[in-house]
């Protein structure tokens, strides 16, 4: 435990909640799940159970510096990094990589988006503990990822293809190679995925040896690595915030996924779990997650009407009456005097609205 390092990734802006998610307080900083504890607060305390507080570290935009503070009071604040910009997954892992080599250069890395559900935090822990182990005492090279065995044929999220003729057993954890990465897939080739059982959904937590990721980075990511590694002796000193801007500026924007994990081919693992996951990115599977009434709705809000409407979404303030008349699966939301009405199969397009009022009525609206 004392030389495992977790990273939290809470940068994102959460656009496809609007308008609940706001530039200002996205969707990590929410408790959208109605369990008094935000989504940030509830990742760290899943991390928590297997790192110590002072190996804990935030990654995030420069804006949400006293968010972070504010909802997580025992992290050190040299431990919230701050991006000057948003620049995708791989950069921000190696900021933290290379945060955490300064201070342990042989630690263990796991890596976790700060708004997902885990419902089993018990089989959570255990699945990081076996790739803990995997890495420590099979394959120090190894750089795993957890799969979720899928419960249905999803399009929303990426798949992973694991080669089921090689297996390490570790912790009662079957531990895979992997043999592909497949972005979002349409319906047609989701059905073949799930039918095929060799396919997993993509989680995006990700666990490695801090200077194995550096290194394949330094590979497949040259350019990024080159700019972090011209500033590292900055890092943990006054000078850091100047030396982290001076990178962020050249750097490119680039996920994990496409810059590292889909090229690597000979160390890439997984380890299928079930442990009731979601990463909460839409209304729709925020709707898979609540409670529904008898007419298959979820609705929030104290003054909330409906009459013949089935399979819908409802989130409005307790100050509001609402009244919702003969529809069926729709998604109605309002935030300090935004509204959205939208259908459920439709929400796809919101984060594009989003970037158009952005551009049409300015940036007070998101």
């Amino acid at each position: 435990m004392g030389n495992v390092y977790s990273v939290i990734m809470a940068g994102g802006i959460g656009s496809r909640f609007w308008p609940l998610s706001r530039e200002r307080k996205p969707k990590q900083f929410l408790d959208i799940l109605g369990t008094g504890r935000t989504l940030l607060q509830q990742t760290y305390d899943r991390l928590r159970k297997i790192s110590e507080p002072e190996n804990i570290l935030v990654v995030t935009n420069s804006q949400y510096f006293d968010l972070v503070k504010e909802q997580l009071p025992d992290i050190n604040p040299k431990n919230i990094l701050l991006e000057p910009r948003r620049r995708n997954t791989a950069p921000c892992i190696a900021f933290a990589a290379y945060k955490i080599a300064a201070e342990a250069s042989d630690a263990t890395m796991i890596v976790s988006p700060a708004d997902h559900l885990v419902i089993d935090i018990q089989d959570f822990i255990d699945t990081l503990n076996a790739a803990v182990k995997f890495i420590d005492t099979e394959n120090k090279l190894a750089l795993v990822t957890l799969g979720i065995e899928p419960t249905r044929p999803e399009t929303g999220y990426g798949y992973i293809q694991f080669d089921t003729t090689y297996n390490v057993q570790i912790n009662d954890k079957e531990i895979y190679k992997v043999k592909t990465f497949t972005e979002k897939p349409d319906s047609e080739t989701a059905e073949i995925f799930i039918k095929s059982g060799e396919f997993l959904w993509n989680s995006g937590i990700f666990i490695w040896n801090v200077q194995t990721i550096i290194e394949t980075m330094r590979h497949y990511l040259p350019e990024i690595i080159h700019e972090f590694e011209k500033v590292r002796d900055r890092f943990n000193t006054e000078d850091e915030k100047f030396a982290i801007q001076e990178v962020y500026d050249k750097i490119t924007d680039i996920s994990i996924d496409y810059g590292v994990m889909e090229k690597e081919k000979d160390n890439v693992f997984v380890i299928p779990s079930s442990f009731g996951w979601s990463d909460l990115g839409t209304w729709g599977s925020l709707y898979e997650n609540y409670p529904k009434n008898e007419e298959g709705n979820v609705v929030i809000g104290k003054n909330v009407i409906t009459y013949n409407t089935t399979g819908s979404f409802i989130n409005v303030p307790d100050d509001k009456l609402v009244v919702v008349l003969g529809m069926k699966d729709v998604i109605v939301a309002e935030n300090d005097g935004m509204l959205l009405i939208a259908d459920k199969s439709q929400e796809q397009h919101i984060r594009y609205i989003v970037n158009t009022i952005k551009m049409e009525k300015g940036e007070d609206f998101v």
